[in-house]
């Protein structure tokens, strides 16, 4: 499925009947070795598998999970995307966080504690660069999204997302690139522009947590979802 129809099914309210079967043979066949679609950890403590990029449309695999250890994050997880995102929730309960956004005027000083990031990506490199643009932020509106349901968020709105009721999460995410827009993030004032390499975790960790993750949505949609592997005699998952 591709950016276009997984679209049209979230809007049909129609997503739960196909898009958790999708996403349990895309995590098979990136297991098994049998796509090329990179499992890859993100700072904002998510495995991401890119499935698709097409021009300014893109639909991912997002899964919080405790089988791969978090990309260390240089920044910090309050972030605004240069893309408008709509996710449907295959299973857990994702929380956005809207932050309240105030810039520095150089009036109160002292009460600046981030700056602004512009986040450039090219490949697996992210190269942030620091603004000096100073702000103060605090959490504003938040909504929590459960499983089967989907949520938008517009680009260009500061946030932090959390994971509640167990740590565990997936989502099928969807964006759209929109002119003018830039990918942003905040941190802490004193640190300069740096790169970071996004990396893949350790095989048989990335495997375990696909697996996983396969199960969750099987078990979250029973009647719907394609049904994961049986273990082989040796109790490993084949």
């Amino acid at each position: 499925m591709r950016y276009e129809e997984i679209r049209r099914e979230i809007d049909a309210g129609t997503a739960a009947r196909t898009l958790p079967a999708w996403a349990g043979r895309v995590l098979d066949d990136v297991a098994a070795g049998r796509s090329p679609v990179p499992a890859l950890r993100h700072p904002l403590g998510f495995v991401c598998l890119p499935v698709e990029r097409d021009g300014d449309f893109g639909v991912c695999l997002h899964i919080w999970t405790p089988e791969v250890r978090p990309a260390p994050s240089t920044t910090s997880l309050v972030h605004c995307h240069s893309w408008d995102l709509l996710s449907f929730v295959l299973y857990g309960t994702v929380r956005n966080v809207r932050m309240d956004i105030r810039t520095n005027t150089g009036e109160e000083p002292a009460e600046a504690t981030q700056q602004i990031f512009e986040v450039v990506s090219q490949g697996d490199v992210d190269e942030l660069r620091a603004t000096g643009r100073a702000v103060q932020y605090s959490p504003g509106r938040s909504s929590a999204h459960r499983t089967g349901e989907s949520y938008t968020l517009p680009a260009g709105v500061f946030h932090t997302t959390l994971i509640e009721d167990g740590k565990e999460a997936a989502t099928v995410a969807l964006g759209r690139q929109t002119p003018g827009s830039g990918d942003l993030s905040l941190g802490p004032l004193d640190t300069p522009t740096h790169r970071v390499h996004r990396s893949r975790s350790d095989h048989a960790d990335t495997v375990r947590a696909l697996r996983r993750s396969a199960r969750s949505i099987a078990a979250a949609h029973p009647s719907r979802a394609w049904a994961p592997p049986a273990p082989d005699p040796a109790g490993k998952a084949r």
